[in-house]
């Protein structure tokens, strides 16, 4: 059973198409995005789907139209995890805004789960019935019928309305009726084709805007990191600030900043003899202060004795000066 894939697994190259078949089969939906999914209900009864009696459906709200109301559902789902002891994390945060790329990436991660538990079978399921107790739930599932019936419609009325279109052209072929014709032709907006270019334009730019955050974040950490008090005043963090903070794409920036670090160095090492100075100097002084410390040492000791020992000391001074006196 899988919980946790790489983003190179098998399960993230499905295609949106496969996704939606998917889940409008096995919950008797008729989703035409998979961004529809994004209030997090679909993807409880998904999980309850493969884990019949596990989701509390009451709790979860099919009419869910703001972010809190989504926030719902995606609560129970998380608690169904934590039930399962499921690791996936989930993206509230992403998901709820309904971007095309993130709710299909969590969707595909759905489908990989779901079939590989029981081997993606759902037995004596019954989506419509198990959708009643939730909120907006019935609703759901009558606005599904209503669309699933008027797509058999317009596919049943496809080859008669083709039919007597070929039949006006073949009575009506002036350049004025085939001009008016192509006008009427041109505004297909709602084109399956034009649907899947614009969705994987979607992605395309999601993908991109992800990027760009990660790398965002990337330089603001290097920001941050500049603006160390420690650090903040040394050659190195303001040859990376001058590249941060370059306004022009020329490539001179890389050079200047090469020049203040080249221009830092050289400073280093000229400053390196006069620090030896003031080494020797400050030695030179600590030598200095122990020598007075010891001659007022001395001046404290001879101040505590008393006058007969200080005459004492005096006539052992002058025995010792003079080799002909005897003490």
């Amino acid at each position: 059973m899988a919980t946790n894939i790489g983003i190179m697994d098998a399960a993230y190259f499905v295609g949106r198409s496969e996704i939606l078949s998917w889940i409008n089969s096995t919950l008797q939906l008729n989703l035409s995005k998979v961004e529809e999914a994004c209030s997090g209900a679909v993807h409880c009864q998904l999980l309850g789907a493969a884990h019949p009696g596990i989701v509390p459906m009451h709790k979860v709200n099919f009419d869910a139209k703001s972010e809190y109301e989504m926030i719902q559902n995606y609560k129970v789902l998380q608690d169904v995890f934590n039930k399962l002891k499921i690791t996936k994390h989930i993206e509230v945060s992403k998901l709820v805004k309904g971007r095309p790329l993130d709710n299909l990436e969590f969707m595909q991660w759905m489908k990989r789960y779901c079939d590989s538990v029981n081997s993606g079978l759902q037995h004596n399921y019954n989506p419509l019935e198990r959708r009643e107790v939730s909120k907006g739930g019935r609703e759901t599932s009558k606005k599904s019928a209503n669309s699933q019936a008027s797509t058999k419609g317009s596919t049943a009325q496809r080859p008669q309305s083709s039919h007597n279109s070929r039949r006006n052209e073949v009575s009506n072929a002036n350049p004025t009726n085939q001009a008016a014709k192509v006008a009427r032709a041109a505004p297909s907006a709602g084109n399956p084709a034009y649907e899947e270019k614009i969705t994987e334009l979607k992605l395309s730019i999601d993908s991109l805007e992800k990027e760009r955050d990660f790398y965002f974040a990337k330089l603001r950490d290097i920001e941050i990191l500049c603006q160390t008090p420690e650090i903040e005043h040394s050659p190195i963090v303001a040859a990376i600030q001058k590249i941060l903070y370059a306004t022009d794409d020329n490539g001179t920036a890389v050079a200047e900043a090469q020049a203040m670090i080249s221009v830092g160095r050289k400073e280093i090492e000229g400053l390196s003899p006069i620090a030896e100075v003031s080494e020797e100097k400050s030695s030179s002084e600590t030598h200095k202060r122990k020598n007075i410390a010891n001659i007022d040492f001395d001046v404290a000791g001879l101040a505590t004795l008393s006058p007969r020992q200080r005459l004492s000391d005096v006539s052992d001074v002058h025995c010792s000066e003079s080799p002909l006196m005897t003490c």
